[in-house]
């Protein structure tokens, strides 16, 4: 279900994080490695749902892929040098402003269109670097950061920068996933039930995101995102 809701409104692991960490009763850190390495196969399936807008954005995959790469790797040994308790502390605010961002999404995109293409590629090139280690280290709500800032130095309509971010995300995930599974961070049978879900989830919301209506879906996974942080912080600092 995390992967639909990634390719039709975004803050797939507002869901799955909060479900691994109460639901599964997993260690903070482990429960975001897990997230990671199981989501990564509905990335996969959501990328290729958008193959057809390939040919038109395939230009910017050339300039943000390396910046995405290292930056994701980078993002991801940050985090496995991160202690488990230094993370239950951070993961909070990690989520507030993942729920934040979901929240006012269509106002970063506005912001981000008015003032639209001011950015040179390899400004741009340098944004995506740090949102890819961002993303490696925890990821949720990274789809809009990129939105946001591909509409400041690309064109193309909202579904050619949709597919650049789903084709982007898909490389952060399979390079912390990676680093997460050499690292022996990753519960491998809660992490499989989770994969099994989101291969389907995604591949079949990216076919229907461009004819599905997000808002409703959004604002409520952002007020759920906020109950989490709430819950995540009460935790961590009770």
């Amino acid at each position: 279900m995390a992967s639909g809701i990634n390719a039709v409104a975004g803050g797939g692991s507002l869901i799955t994080f909060p479900a691994l960490t109460i639901g599964f009763r997993l260690p903070s850190n482990i429960a975001n490695a897990t997230n990671s390495v199981a989501l990564w196969p509905g990335s996969m399936a959501g990328a290729i749902g958008f193959k057809n807008l390939f040919a038109k954005t395939s230009k910017y995959l050339k300039v943000l892929f390396l910046p995405t790469l290292i930056g994701s790797i980078a993002g991801a040994e940050l985090f496995i040098h991160t202690s488990t308790k230094v993370f239950d502390h951070v993961i909070p605010w990690l989520i507030f402003l993942a729920a934040f961002l979901l929240l006012f999404q269509p106002n970063v995109k506005a912001f981000a269109l008015k003032h639209g293409r001011t950015m040179s590629p390899t400004t741009g090139a340098i944004l995506q670097f740090f949102v890819a280690i961002y993303g490696g280290y925890f990821g949720a709500g990274m789809g809009i950061m990129m939105l946001a800032a591909f509409a400041l130095f690309m064109e193309g309509t909202i579904h050619e920068l949709n597919a650049v971010k789903s084709w982007l995300g898909l490389v952060i995930n399979f390079a912390a996933s990676a680093m997460f599974l050499i690292e022996g961070i990753v519960e491998p049978y809660v992490g499989l039930i989770l994969a099994a879900g989101s291969i389907v989830g995604g591949f079949y919301a990216a076919k229907f995101s461009q004819k599905v209506n997000p808002d409703k879906m959004r604002l409520a996974i952002a007020a759920y995102g906020i109950l989490a942080g709430v819950y995540f912080a009460y935790k961590a600092y009770s």
